[in-house]
């Protein structure tokens, strides 16, 4: 597929779907504009090339319905002032106003369309929608890296009938660094992978075990390897289904030479609660009625240590409960640990970019992913669906 600097836009028309889906607090003031600056590169490049901007995006669930709190008023004046210069918000984002709007609009305006899922449309993929949305621009440009795991109609479906399609450049950088690291990593490659269930990562494990020198596991999901162990684990979180999965895969990183890390020690309590009495104990001596909610400084020194050497670091997911201060200590220990490795560092998306940037440690990553889900079907060694899309728009038009 082409990027958004390969193709010409001169005075264009240009239809740009991005990941404005930010986090909002109780006033639906944005407490976190990480994705919309990350728009802002693409936004500017068709701006200096004299091309009228019209935006689409969506915010939260509203699973076709109209929700004023879930409205882009927010981030129209947000990206307004971050650009400095006006943003105009619609009212909705098809329709005969939309229309109107656009066939008014001058070089070097933007265009702000309303949330594409207050339509059932965009998460069915309906085609006549599509088609609507890819009627408004001579160009369709795709830099919705955190929903390209998604197969929607404003980022797979306009792709059959759009004139023109291309990626914005922070799919670039997304997809550079993930391709690049997974296929030839400086070594010794270390992977770090956390978070609550197993399940939720066990496509991820799979793939990474067969590229990786070494793997650290750590938060919730810890516990089933811990039990495929043999260890006492409380009422830890514990997949059971999945715990034979997880001797499996023991056996395979011993058999492949894969130096497999997990918790000696760790931090338990009777509940996840703040108040709740905690104690730090050896994997071996876990309380049957207490629970893991974290990893203990043991291990915390064990993981440093077997990151001591890396090269390349790529984690996604937390070493705990971490948005309890009690239980917080082992994943914003590993964020300054990989923060001052001298590796290529990469971090997932979701709560892992949540911990880096609470830690004030985001300076020093190597590169922070927009997409939590997509940069976990990267990792599982998927084809993300809008990436899939824009390819097969380029093969057709060759």
């Amino acid at each position: 597929m082409k990027y958004i600097n390969e193709i010409d836009i001169k005075g264009k028309t240009v239809l740009c779907r991005f990941d404005f889906n930010v986090p909002l607090d109780e006033d639906l003031h944005i407490t976190d504009d990480r994705r919309i600056k990350a728009a802002l590169p693409t936004i500017n490049y068709a701006l200096d090339e004299d091309a009228r901007v019209i935006v689409i995006a969506h915010l939260g669930r509203p699973e076709g319905k109209v929700i004023d709190s879930l409205s882009l008023k927010p981030v129209a004046r947000r990206l307004s002032r971050l650009l400095g210069k006006e943003v105009v918000l619609a009212k909705d984002c098809i329709g005969d106003e939309v229309k109107t709007l656009i066939q008014g609009m001058e070089p070097h305006c933007i265009l702000l369309l309303e949330n594409l899922r207050f339509h059932i449309e965009e998460a069915e993929n309906s085609d006549d929608f599509a088609r609507e949305l890819a009627g408004y621009a001579d160009v369709y440009v795709d830099d919705a890296f955190g929903n390209a795991h998604r197969t929607h109609a404003s980022n797979v479906g306009i792709t059959k009938f759009a004139k023109k399609c291309c990626a914005g450049f922070l799919m670039k950088r997304e997809l550079n660094y993930f391709s690049t690291t997974l296929k030839n990593p400086l070594r010794p490659f270390v992977a770090i992978i956390g978070g609550s269930k197993v399940s939720d990562k066990l496509e991820a494990l799979a793939n990474l075990i067969r590229r990786v020198d070494k793997m650290i596991i750590g938060g919730g999901m810890a516990f089933t390897f811990l039990k495929a162990m043999g260890h006492e684990v409380g009422t830890s979180l514990v997949e059971e289904n999945l715990v034979n999965m997880a001797r499996r895969g023991i056996k395979i990183a011993k058999e492949r030479g894969v130096k497999l890390y997990l918790p000696v020690d760790c931090v338990i309590a009777e509940e996840a609660d703040p108040k709740a009495v905690t104690k730090i104990v050896p994997v071996q001596e876990i309380d049957p009625n207490w629970m893991g909610l974290d990893i203990g400084p043991a291990s915390i020194a064990l993981f440093r240590e077997a990151l001591s050497d890396a090269k390349t670091i790529m984690w996604n997911g937390p070493m705990g409960v971490f948005e309890i201060d009690a239980f917080s200590m082992g994943t914003f220990s590993m964020v300054h640990t990989v923060a001052q490795s001298h590796a290529l560092t990469i971090v997932g998306g979701g709560d892992t970019d949540v911990a880096v940037h609470r830690a004030g440690q985001s300076d020093y990553i190597t590169y922070i992913s927009t997409g939590g889900g997509a940069s976990l079907e990267l990792l599982e060694g998927k084809k993300l669906p809008a990436v899939k899309a824009l390819n097969e728009w380029e093969k057709k038009m060759d």
